[in-house]
């Protein structure tokens, strides 16, 4: 083997060059690598909607014996350590976590990401006739491309009430025989005036009406007949009438299975990927955690709704229930009385991992990144100093500090990271719940897995990014 340069010595010592994690995995961990790939194919087809992520989380903490903390409460229990403990935040997300040995006044590890995706809404009065067709009038719901999710397959999931009060849930469009619903779209040969049109412009919001049926009821008295159709088939499956549409929740997702992508299967393509792809692999770090002995540190895991269209309401990062959690945790882990001053205090001691994806490097757009700072699927759990558009308006930026801390650990758990920003300066940007929890006076610092066609019908990761990110998170909740 010819002998390296000085010079090539020294670059290999002081350059921060990566090549692939495929080129510098162990073998034995390939198998390892395709099961968590498998699981969490199988966990996103189950969860599609962030009622029906967090009802799969639930349902797994409650199996490894996490105990609801308002049942807690009421009951005036206290709290040691090893305890697990979760909150249910009206069924959209939850926030869970285990306690460690050291005292809470010592510091908390947070790892924080979003179960809510891009998606298409119903509006609280929909279903009209037109055209010898019933259609469903939409909103959509986070940032999309309004032509992407034209005349693809789309499932019908949910929760709506009947006049009793009775809850039924739906979820149409999934299984095979199931019938899908579309948006649909002009054929090529009149659409001359639409194609002259900006991307941004042929297709308008207020156009996002989704096909639900044609056939009309047979009662030449009815006027709307197909309308009526469509009614009396939700009535006697779920026992509702259109009033009901007024107070439901319906999303409108991607019909279809996360699939493998390429000969080599290496990548997974999926719909909403960003970010249940992180809040995946968190569950499952907290999850292995609970297998072994109790952590030094508490840790916690919060998996939030509304980050798409900015983290308002009550079940998102803006709102007081993650802060809530934690003055729980304070009130019930020590025998002094509770005092607001303790919770401060914890939560300016504590470190978070802002667990949500970034955008990978794509070659056939390659104008908009800059390769220096971009993120390449396959690398490695992406780490991102600051978010926000511009001059880093409406983002989070990390201190040298912490950053360095959480690259250290990464290092010596030999945990492969990249850089990774949104995008050349000036060219877009973004923002994740990373400063919500950043105003409570958390460290904190976005880190996640790279996406291709974010926010797209059907996302794509790598296989080796899931797995690392999962790494990276496990270590982080042990080591920090």
């Amino acid at each position: 083997m010819e002998e390296k340069t000085d010079g090539q010595q020294l670059a290999e010592k002081l350059s921060f060059d990566l090549k692939t994690c495929w080129e510098t995995a162990k073998q034995e961990d390939m198998a390892e690598i395709e099961k968590f790939a498998v699981d969490y194919k199988e966990f996103i087809n189950k969860g599609k909607t962030e009622r029906e992520f967090t009802a799969q989380c639930l349902n797994i903490l409650e199996k490894k014996g996490f105990i609801d903390i308002e049942n807690l409460i009421l009951k005036g229990s206290k709290l040691s350590s090893g305890a697990k403990v979760y909150l249910n935040v009206k069924g959209k997300s939850v926030i869970f976590a285990i306690l460690g040995k050291k005292p809470l006044s010592e510091g908390i590890n947070i790892v924080g990401a979003h179960v809510d995706s891009p998606r298409i809404d119903l509006k609280t009065n929909p279903l009209y006739e037109d055209g010898g067709f019933a259609l469903f009038d939409t909103h959509y719901y986070g940032g999309i491309k309004l032509y992407q999710w034209i005349t693809i397959p789309l499932a019908m999931h949910g929760v709506i009430f009947t006049k009793d009060g009775e809850r039924r849930d739906i979820c149409i469009g999934e299984d095979e025989n199931d019938p899908v619903f579309v948006i649909t779209d002009l054929l090529p040969h009149l659409a001359q005036d639409q194609m002259q049109k900006k991307a941004s412009e042929f297709f308008r919001g207020e156009d996002l009406d989704v096909l639900a049926g044609s056939k009309p009821y047979l009662d030449e008295k009815v006027k709307e007949k197909v309308k009526l159709t469509i009614l009396n088939i939700l009535n006697e499956r779920y026992g509702i009438t259109e009033e009901a549409f007024a107070s439901a929740e319906i999303e409108f997702v991607p019909a279809g299975k996360a699939r493998d992508i390429g000969l080599d299967r290496s990548l997974i393509g999926a719909y909403g990927h960003d970010d249940r792809s992180c809040a995946f692999t968190a569950l499952q770090a907290v999850l292995d955690i609970v297998q072994d002995d109790v952590p030094e540190k508490t840790i916690v895991c919060y998996l939030s709704d509304k980050e798409e269209i900015g983290s308002m309401g009550n079940t998102g990062a803006e709102s007081r229930q993650f802060e809530n959690f934690i003055a729980f945790l304070c009130a019930k882990s020590v025998d002094t009385p509770y005092s607001d001053i303790d919770t401060r205090l914890v939560l300016g001691k504590s470190a978070m991992l802002s667990a949500d994806v970034n955008a990978a490097f794509d070659p056939s757009f390659a104008d908009v990144w800059d390769k220096k700072t971009a993120s390449y699927c396959g690398k490695g759990i992406v780490l991102s100093k600051y978010t926000g558009r511009g001059g880093k308006y409406g983002g989070s930026d990390a201190s040298a500090e912490f950053c360095w801390k959480i690259q250290n650990i990464l290092n010596k758990n030999k945990v492969q990271w990249q850089f990774g920003n949104l995008g050349k300066v000036d060219r877009g940007g973004g923002g994740t719940i990373a400063y919500h929890i950043a105003n409570l006076g958390v460290e904190v610092i976005d880190c996640g897995i790279p996406v291709l066609c974010m926010h797209a019908p059907f996302e794509i990761i790598s296989k080796i990014d899931l797995w690392t990110t999962y790494r990276g998170y496990l270590a982080f909740l042990k080591d920090c």
